[in-house]
Parts: structure tokens; C-alpha cells; sequence
């Protein structure tokens, strides 16, 4: 689960992480008044999104030459200039897609002078099992510019679970930020507080870009990314209510009533499947014969029909869909109550696409027969290879 970057500054804040002053705003007005809240007399007014690059991002409805989704602003004036441009308007970054994102909220901070950046994250190190702390001079920048031209400019500091954060890791951090003197103590500082609030929120990313040295020598996190693990936020009830469902995919968001693992793709073959492997399977052997899948959808080993029928309308619904293919094998999941739930939400949905079923396993004949009687135009697949080489040949040839 995301969160806006307004909302990650309040939390961040609240564990001691020092940010500047800022105000949301929903409207024009609200971002109005939100500067007579802050210092000034310089203030910066940013698109809240769940995406990246929104500085160089540009809007589809003000054309090619007008400012990002981060702007400058000295007056009132500016800032409500400022706000009519951006809010309801969709801004398309790298990280959006051509599609884009609307704007819906504002964050209205205080400016500041800065002197130096630097980028800073805590994540989950994969090949190392632990948490780990990312850092770099290089702040400002796309990270992963940095990975690919300057690689040694990057450095990882793993934390051993058993000992948790120590004195040394701080200073490890501000090692590889450069710094030394009172600074360095603040980077040892603000480590920790970043620490105790991964650890605290479950966290399972907080990205700093950039952490700012101001000219009056102090650090500042000017932007923040915070991520949850979203099977840990029932701990997090306060947490879980920051939740923007606007900024989710519909069909995710349907997925979820169901605890159905969906996450939509970009290609124009649906998969329905038991099991992440399987499913990750089944989009290779698509992949293989030449078309793409557009979802992976995992209905769990031991569905009910109702669940069935739920994510068979969820595929159904996506227009990019131009044919289906079902993968079982039934283990826990009898192969009868795949075939019963694809047959009620065929009916329901008025199926106009093709639909290959492969189905092996635990009741496979009686799901065999439920489908053969069910009056649907169901193809039939002996095994993974069929499948796949079927749903092509349907797909290819209804374009």
C-alpha cells in the first residue's frame, strides 16, 4: 500500500524525521490559505500522485510548454495560479504512463535554500534478507540513472535483525553521503528516526529524494515515498485509512473485496489460474507463443464458485481482453467448481470473447462435462502447451 507524500512527511514526522512545513489542499482555496500557515516567504506547491518524475511531468490539458507538477511560488497569486493548473488535470510522468494520472491534492510546502542533495532509502534487501539503507551524493536525481552511470556513487548498508540498528550504521550512512562534522551526526540522526519508522509502520520502502542540506547547515527530507506491506495493515488501522482508492486500478481494487491476487498487464489475453507459479507459467507459455497476457490473476487453491465467477468478471471487464485462458489444476480447487463458476459468470457477463479451459486434477472429468454441457462455446485443452497455442490461434483470429 502507497501513500501521498504529504501523508509520508506527517508520518515521518511523527517519529522525528525532520521535514519542512506543509499544508494539503484539496482546492484552489485551500492552497491559498495554506500560505498564510507557512514561513515563506518562498513556497512550493506539488501534485500529489502516486508516481514519480512529477517535476519534469507534464499536464495533457495546459500543452507542451507549460510547467511540471512542481512549482516554485513567491505570492498568493503564484500559488493559485499554480493550483488552477494542476488540480483536475492530468499529469503524465515516466512513472505514469501515457495515460496519466488526474491530480486530486496539493501539498502547499515552505521553500527552502538548499546547498546540497542527497538520496536516501530504507528497503528490504532481497539478496540479503535484511533491511537495508540506500544512499547516495547523487540526490535529485532518477536513482536508477545513477545504478547505470555511476553505480559506485550507490552504497547499501544491510542491518543485521539481531542486533537491529546501530551506532555504526549511522555513521556508515553518513559516510557514504559525504558528510562530516555536525552533519554527519544529523544524518546519523535522521537514519535512526527513519529506522524506528520502517520497523514501526511496517514499512516496506521509505525513498528520500532528495535529503537537502540547507544553506543554514540543516538536513531536510523535501520528498518522501512511503510503502506498506499490505498484509501487515490490519496492525495499522490508522495507517490503512490513508489509503487512496483513486490512485488504484479499479479491477486491483475489485480484485481485493475477493483476496484475489490480480494485477493488471498490458497485453490482450486474460488469465485465470491456481497458483502463483502456475500463473507465472501460464504468461510465459503466452509469451512464448507469440501474444501477452494482460493480468495475472491468481484465484488461490481453495476458491468457492462465487469467487470464481468474481474473477472471471474481473478479466471480463478489462476491454483489452480479447480472448481468455483458464489453467487448473485441482488440487484443493476441484476442477468441477473452476468449471461452475466459469460457466455462471459467462452467462452473467455475455461472453463475447474466446475461452480456453485446461483443466487437470481433482474432479477433472465431472468439470470436463460441465462445461461441454454448458451451451457455452468453450474450447478444450488436453494440456499448458494446447492452451496456449489455442488462445492464440482464437485471439489472432478474431482480429
Amino acid at each position: 500500500m502507497n501513500i501521498h507524500e504529504y501523508q509520508a512527511k506527517e508520518l515521518l514526522a511523527k517519529f522525528g524525521v525532520p521535514v519542512p512545513a506543509g499544508v494539503a489542499a484539496m482546492t484552489v482555496e485551500e492552497a491559498v490559505k495554506a500560505v498564510d500557515s507557512l514561513p515563506g516567504p518562498l513556497y512550493v506547491v506539488k501534485a500529489q500522485i502516486h508516481a514519480g518524475g512529477r517535476g519534469k511531468g507534464k499536464f495533457k490539458e495546459l500543452g507542451p510548454d507549460a510547467k511540471g507538477g512542481v512549482r516554485l511560488a513567491k505570492t498568493k497569486e503564484e500559488v493559485e495560479a499554480a493550483a488552477k493548473d494542476m488540480l483536475g488535470n492530468t499529469l503524465v510522468t515516466i512513472q505514469t504512463g501515457a495515460e496519466g494520472k488526474q491530480v486530486q491534492r496539493l501539498y502547499v510546502t515552505d521553500g527552502v535554500d538548499i546547498a546540497k542533495e542527497f538520496y536516501l532509502a530504507l528497503l528490504v534487501d532481497r539478496a540479503s534478507g535484511r533491511i537495508a539503507f540506500v544512499a547516495s551524493t547523487e540526490g535529485g536525481m532518477n536513482i536508477e540513472d545513477v545504478a547505470h552511470d555511476s553505480p559506485e556513487k550507490i552504497h547499501t548498508i544491510t542491518i543485521d535483525p539481531a542486533t537491529g540498528l546501530q551506532p555504526h550504521h549511522g555513521r556508515a550512512v553518513a559516510a557514504a553521503l559525504d558528510l562530516t562534522g555536525d552533519l554527519a551526526k544529523q544524518a546519523a540522526n535522521v537514519a535512526a528516526k527513519l529506522y524506528d519508522a520502517f520497523i514501526g509502520t511496517d514499512a516496506e520502502q521509505i525513498e528520500i529524494n532528495p535529503l537537502a542540506v540547507t544553506d543554514d547547515g540543516k538536513l531536510l527530507v523535501l520528498d518522501a515515498k512511503v510503502g506498506f506491506d499490505g498484509n501487515a495493515m490490519f496492525r495499522h488501522p490508522d495507517i490503512a485509512e490513508l489509503r487512496d482508492l483513486t490512485e488504484e486500478d479499479a479491477m486491483e481494487i475489485e480484485a481485493s473485496k475477493y483476496d484475489l491476487a490480480y494485477i493488471k498487464l498490458d497485453g490482450n489475453i486474460g488469465c485465470m489460474v491456481n497458483g502463483a507459479g502456475l500463473a507465472m507459467a501460464t504468461m510465459d507459455i503466452i509469451k512464448l507463443n507469440g501474444e501477452f497476457p494482460a493480468n495475472f490473476l491468481d484465484v488461490g487453491g481453495g476458491a468457492s464458485k462465487e469467487k470464481v465467477t468474481a474473477a472471471f468478471k474481473i478479466i471480463l471487464n478489462d476491454p483489452a481482453v480479447k480472448g481468455i485462458l483458464v489453467n487448473i489444476f485441482g488440487g484443493i480447487m476441484k476442477c468441477d467448481i473452476i468449471a461452475e463458476g466459469i460457466v455462471a459468470a459467462a452467462k452473467e457477463v455475455n461472453l463475447s470473447v474466446p475461452l480456453v479451459v485446461r483443466l487437470e486434477g481433482t474432479n477433472v472429468d465431472l468439470g470436463k462435462e460441465i462445461l461441454a454441457n454448458s451451451g457455452l462455446p468453450i474450447v478444450p485443452a488436453n494440456d499448458l502447451g494446447d492452451a496456449a497455442q489455442k488462445i492464440v490461434a482464437e485471439v489472432r483470429n478474431v482480429a
